[in-house]
């Protein structure tokens, strides 16, 4: 495998293990939301609670993370083979956006399309050859500017800024909890749309997702993943600031908890989107630490996972979806918070045999193939494995 400069290859198995652990987080969060039903009547317990503090939020960014070293390495090679690469990384945001509006269909939690669409922003920024001017950006994006408008306006007493945020209108949950399939698809192809898009508004993911993808822009260009070795000292301070910040926001998070509209809510999702930030920046660091110190061969299981999230991410809906929702069995009634967490881990651990034993004999999943197919316009590209060649 032919590496760049910086010694970053075309395909890093650590990189597709944090993915891999990545989707296998924001699923258990799926089940425990029941695949959004559990936001009709929320009832925590210390399951829940639990799984949403270990994994809400961060899993998600850990993904948006991994999305911008993955655009680093696209156009990096391009670069080094001397082929513009930028418009065709805009077909392939077309087509995951295609992806993303089709699964959302199903399920309107899907961030496939957040993700593309997201995407096409991100292009300018690989003409800014400044890493520090990337990295202010992003700053800037995590410091919420959004969400910082509403506090500042609800202070001053400005009406709109009291108001409770769009997204706690959600017409399409009762469609959810009593509607055949037809009338589930109907509801997803604009009022749950519209639900999903205020949430991301308004909790500021939309701009963190940028700041995210910058992020791994950055860490693709310095090989931080490609030279473990060399930022070991760096990760180890990051690690502690990192931890320290995160307890400063959970404490800000609980004091300003309780809330629905106002300055302090607005703080409260302030602080919360820190948290879940400074969470996930310590999964990564924790994560490269057990790999250097002899976890590697575990964590490599994750790796097939993380090589075909997207069949995987888009498998699970179809599968689990007929399952909670009244459309099928609509055992989102029926099942607890525990018996939940117990299905996800019982098909987490199918998912990581399945992934395993399908690059056995394929070389990528099955929606990561026609992806690369579509982004080629061509079917000539290898999907099974050759067998190798026995020894004579």
């Amino acid at each position: 495998m032919s590496e760049g400069p910086n010694g970053a290859s075309p395909r890093l198995a650590i990189v597709d293990g944090l993915r891999g652990y990545a989707l296998i987080g924001l699923f258990l969060v799926h089940m425990l939301e029941y695949f959004e039903l559990y936001w009709s009547d929320p009832t925590p317990n210390p399951v829940t609670t639990a799984v949403f503090t270990l994994f809400m939020g961060k899993t998600f960014s850990l993904l948006a993370l991994c999305f911008g070293f993955s655009f680093f390495v696209m156009m990096d090679g391009a670069a080094r083979r001397g082929q513009p690469f930028a418009g065709r990384f805009a077909w392939r945001l077309t087509l995951l956006a295609g992806i993303g509006l089709l699964h959302g269909l199903v399920y309107r939690g899907d961030i496939i399309v957040v993700l593309a669409l997201a995407g096409f922003v991100l292009i300018p920024f690989d003409k800014v050859r400044s890493n520090r001017a990337l990295l202010a950006v992003a700053g800037l994006c995590f410091l919420q500017p959004y969400i910082l408008l509403w506090i500042a306006a609800g202070a001053a007493g400005a009406p709109w800024a009291l108001n409770k945020p769009h997204f706690f209108s959600d017409p399409a949950m009762a469609v959810y909890l009593s509607g055949d399939l037809g009338q589930v698809l109907r509801a997803n192809l604009w009022e749950g749309q519209v639900n999903k898009w205020w949430f991301f508004i308004e909790t500021g993911r939309c701009v963190q997702v940028l700041g995210l993808f910058l992020i791994g822009l950055v860490l693709g260009r310095i090989g931080f993943f490609a030279d473990l070795g060399r930022f070991a000292r760096g990760r180890a301070v990051a690690l502690a600031a990192v931890i320290l910040f995160a307890a400063v926001c959970y404490v800000l998070k609980a004091r300003t908890g309780g809330h629905h509209s106002g300055p302090v809510f607005w703080a409260n999702m302030l602080f919360g989107g820190w948290f879940d930030l400074s969470c996930m920046a310590a999964s990564v660091l924790v994560f490269i630490l057990l790999w250097r110190a002899g976890g590697e061969a575990v964590l490599r299981a994750l790796v097939p996972v993380g090589r075909m999230t997207l069949t995987l991410y888009v498998a699970q809906s179809l599968v689990f979806i007929p399952l909670f929702y009244p459309l099928g069995l609509g055992l989102y009634a029926k099942i607890t918070p525990a018996l939940a967490l117990t299905a996800g881990l019982i098909a987490v651990a199918a998912q990581l045999l399945l992934a395993s034993a399908w690059f056995k004999a394929f070389r990528y999943g099955p929606l990561e193939w026609l992806w690369r197919c579509g982004t080629r316009r061509s079917l000539d590209i290898p999907f099974r494995r050759r067998p190798e060649p026995q020894p004579v």
